[in-house]
């Protein structure tokens, strides 16, 4: 028996090179976020039909998230447009399905242009005491202050041949998107994972994407349709991942 390879693929995993860490007392894992909280995935806009989900204003620019804590400052960007905006966490006590990383006012949907049929984003908590947020603060509170003086309806002048433009590249946009679970150092290490997911959360379409000499990456996918993607997606809460992301095109 080569004992050798064995200590090796052992020692391995605790020289992960990752942003997950197997808690060895639980089936949780643990996040070591660089820097700062950044997450990619599908939004949820609210409306008054969802049911059991407290009241977002919709002129508003708050936000509900699970983790994040409240009255947090977030960049929200649209990464098909580059628009972003500054908004606020209002609640992280909200409860909504994992698959989302957000539940967004209309207003910022609407700001930002995302397709209501793939609102995909890009948020990145900002640090109070940061350049970035210092430049925009004073805009951010200002808008903040107009949103909630600002009748519900609003007044809008619509560019009909505008949105018919969007429409139709919206049809012609290719579902395409993958979730990420995590960056190894090692590929045995990353194969493990693999393997376990695999084993433990019966899913099959997963690999491995080579990044670097050192960088390995599992990404479950790619999904052509967001039933799919959501249905493997909710398969991982076993895991108990505090920071699974969505990727596109990856």
């Amino acid at each position: 028996m080569n004992y050798k390879l064995i200590i090796y693929l052992i020692f391995s995993l605790f020289l992960l090179s990752c942003e997950q860490s197997l808690n060895k007392k639980s089936n949780k894992i643990d996040i070591k976020i660089e820097n700062r909280y950044k997450n990619s995935g599908f939004a949820l806009i609210y409306n008054e039909n969802l049911s059991n989900i407290k009241r977002l204003e919709k002129r508003s620019l708050n936000i509900f998230h699970k983790s994040l804590k409240r009255k947090s400052i977030v960049k929200i960007t649209n990464p098909e447009n580059g628009k972003y905006l500054i908004a606020e966490v209002k609640s992280n006590r909200i409860k909504f399905s994992n698959f989302y990383n957000s539940i967004l006012s209309e207003r910022i949907a609407e700001e930002l242009e995302l397709d209501q049929s793939e609102p995909f984003i890009e948020i990145v908590l900002v640090s109070k005491n940061s350049t970035f947020i210092a430049k925009k603060t004073k805009m951010f509170e200002e808008e903040k202050s107009v949103a909630e003086k600002a009748p519900v309806d609003g007044i809008q002048i619509n560019d009909l041949n505008a949105k018919e433009s969007k429409k139709k590249k919206i049809k012609d946009k290719k579902f395409n998107y993958s979730i990420k679970v995590a960056d190894f150092y090692y590929k045995e290490s990353a194969q493990m994972m693999i393997d376990r997911i695999k084993k433990e959360a019966s899913i099959k379409k997963i690999n491995i994407k080579r990044l670097s000499e050192t960088k390995f990456r599992v990404l479950i996918g790619p999904f052509n349709d967001i039933k799919t993607l959501k249905d493997s997606f909710e398969k991982m809460k076993f895991f108990d991942f505090e920071n699974l992301e969505i990727l596109k095109n990856a």
